[in-house]
């Protein structure tokens, strides 16, 4: 019997809300949070639709999925693929709440397999996300993680499987 886990992360933002989620869901730049990539939609985020995240030079797709829930400023809900893991997906919630004059993030990341490499990926990454995401919107940069990420993403993007191209992967 094939059972899944849910795994939660959640941050205290000191920004507002809008800046929070105007930062979680730009389309049109390479967001340090998410290990420098770009996300890509062919209509727009919208439930529905399509997305990929691509590396800043826009040559290889690393996450593709369908977003599933698209609530401003509240809710972003998507499923989630690796194109280098050979894995059910999962979904992924970013959810946000005024808190304490800033906001609540809070990354929850369901249908994980136990022991999967997917799982064991997403959930090493829920901090680097947070931090990044809380550094950005907070300071205007990222954490230094971040900002290595951004340094080292022209290396790791060489490095990609040739089934990553992003014309393996359309919209």
């Amino acid at each position: 019997m094939n059972t899944t886990t849910t795994n939660i992360n959640r941050v205290l933002i000191n920004a507002p809300i809008e800046v929070v989620w105007n930062t979680l869901v730009k389309t049109d730049e390479a967001l340090p949070f998410f290990f420098g990539a770009v996300c890509e939609t062919k209509d727009g985020m919208r439930a529905g639709a399509n997305y990929r995240m691509v590396s800043a030079n826009r040559k290889v797709a690393m996450v593709v999925g369908e977003v599933l829930r698209f609530e401003p400023p509240h809710v972003y809900a998507h499923t989630f693929t690796m194109t280098n893991i050979d894995e059910p997906p999962v979904t992924v919630t970013y959810s946000l709440t005024e808190k304490d004059g800033g906001t609540e993030f809070e990354l929850r990341i369901d249908d994980l397999v136990p022991g999967s490499k997917l799982a064991k990926e997403m959930v090493s990454s829920q901090g680097f996300i947070a931090s990044n995401l809380k550094s950005l919107c907070e300071r205007g940069k990222p954490a230094f993680t971040g900002r290595m990420v951004g340094v080292l993403g022209p290396v790791f993007a060489r490095l990609a499987k040739k089934s990553q191209a992003v014309e393996n992967w359309p919209l």
